[in-house]
C-alpha cells in the first residue's frame, strides 16, 4: 500500500520550490525590517511539529545572530491573561493549519504588547493569517495525513529563509536554493534490517544537539504519531544525566548527527550507550545506508542538514508503521487540526 504520508513526504521537495518563488519579495522586506529594528528578543509561538519548527528556528537565530531566541506558551494569552511586554521585539508564530485559537491569542497579544508579528503558516485564509503583521506562507499545499511531513519540511524552510534574508547570509541562501533538488533526490526505502530493528522496540531515545535536537524532538513525536512507540527526545548532553539509566540491551537509540561543532561531543555518548546495550542508529550526511546507519544527502550549509535529515527520517517512519500493521495517515487518537485553548 501507498500511504498518502508516503505521498507528501515525496511533495516536500516541490513545496520547498513554490515556496522560495513566493516568498522572495516579502523575505526582502522583512529582512530589512528586522535589521533596522535589532530586536533584542526572538519569540515563538507554536505547538506540536510546529514548535519543533520554532526550536529549530531557535538555534538559527541564535547561532546566525547571537539574539536570544525563546518559546512563549500560548496558555500566559489563553488562561493568565498576563499583557506582554515585546516592545522592539519580534514573534513568530508557526502553524500549518493556523487555527488553533491558543496560537491565535499569543499573537495577537504578542503584537498588543508591541512585537513585530510574523507568522510562518500553511493556510493563508486563517485567523493565525489575519492575525499578523507580516506573512510567510509556508506553500505546502493541502496536507492530509495526520502525521504532518512536507508542512513541517516547508516549515523548516522558511524558519531559515527567514534567518538568511535576515543576516544577508548569502551561503545558507544559496543551499536554499538547491534544497529542492536534494530532497527530490531522497527516495531510497530504509534498510529492511532497520526497521527489523526497530520493530520490536516500545520505547526509545532520539537524540541530538544544537540544531539537530530540534528534529529529534520531531521525531520522537512521529514515532509517537505513526508507531506507538514511547519515543523521548534528549539532547546528547543530557541523556547521561538521568535518562540513560532506562538502557538495556535492544534499546533503540536513534541519533542525528551533525557534521557542525556538535558532532565530536555526540560520539563519546553514542559509545556510552552502546556499551550499555543499546542498538545505536545514527542518520547522518553522506556515506551509505545500513543496519545502524540512515544516510542523507550532502548540504552546503549545515544549519540545513536537519531539515535533509528529518526528511530522510519520514521514510523510516513510514516505513516502521507499515511495518507493525498500523496505518500511518489515520492515528487511532489523533485529528490533523488540533484546536487548544
Amino acid at each position: 500500500m501507498t500511504s498518502t504520508m508516503l505521498r507528501e513526504i515525496g511533495e516536500a521537495a516541490e513545496a520547498v520550490g513554490r515556496q522560495l518563488g513566493h516568498n522572495v519579495d516579502r523575505l526582502a522586506e522583512l529582512g530589512a525590517r528586522l535589521r533596522a529594528l535589532d530586536p533584542p528578543l526572538v519569540a515563538t509561538i507554536a505547538r506540536g511539529s510546529s514548535d519543533c519548527c520554532a526550536l529549530y528556528l531557535k538555534y538559527l537565530v541564535e547561532i546566525a545572530s547571537g539574539i536570544p531566541c525563546a518559546s512563549i506558551g500560548p496558555s500566559i494569552a489563553t488562561l493568565y491573561r498576563t499583557p506582554m511586554r515585546l516592545g522592539g521585539c519580534v514573534s513568530v508564530a508557526i502553524s500549518q493549519s493556523g487555527r488553533s485559537p491558543d496560537i491565535v491569542d499569543m499573537q495577537r497579544a504578542a503584537r498588543r504588547g508591541g512585537a513585530l508579528a510574523v507568522a510562518l503558516v500553511n493556510d493563508v485564509a486563517s485567523p493565525l493569517a489575519e492575525e499578523t503583521e507580516v506573512l510567510l506562507p509556508l506553500c505546502a499545499g493541502a496536507e492530509h495525513s495526520v502525521a504532518a511531513t512536507k508542512s513541517m519540511v516547508a516549515g523548516l524552510a522558511a524558519g531559515a529563509s527567514l534567518v538568511a534574508a535576515w543576516r544577508e547570509d548569502q551561503q545558507l541562501a544559496d543551499a536554499l536554493s538547491g534544497l529542492p533538488e536534494i530532497l527530490r533526490g531522497q527516495t531510497a526505502a530504509p534498510p529492511t534490517e532497520m526497521l527489523e530493528q526497530l520493530a520490536n522496540a516500545r520505547s526509545a531515545f532520539v537524540l541530538g544537539r544544537g540544531a539537530t535536537l530540534a528534529i529529534a524532538a520531531e521525531a520522537a513525536l512521529k514515532l509517537k504519531e505513526t508507531c506507538a512507540i514511547h519515543a523521548e527526545a534528549y539532547s546528547a548532553a543530557e541523556v547521561l544525566h538521568g535518562p540513560a539509566e532506562l538502557v538495556e540491551s535492544g534499546f533503540p537509540v536513534i541519533a542525528f548527527l551533525p557534521s557542525d561543532a556538535a558532532r565530536q561531543g555526540m560520539l563519546p555518548t553514542l559509545a556510552t550507550l552502546a556499551d550499555a546495550g543499546a542498538t545505536v542508529i545514527a542518520i547522518e550526511a553522506g556515506g551509505a545506508d545500513d543496519a545502524h546507519r540512515l544516510a542523507t544527502a550532502k548540504v552546503e550549509a549545515t544549519l540545513l542538514e536537519p531539515v535533509v535529515m528529518i526528511h530522510r527520517f519520514y521514510r523510516l517512519a513510514e516505513a516502521l508503521a507499515l511495518r507493525l500493521g498500523r496505518d500511518p495517515d489515520r492515528p487511532r487518537n489523533l485529528r490533523k487540526v488540533t484546536e487548544t485553548l
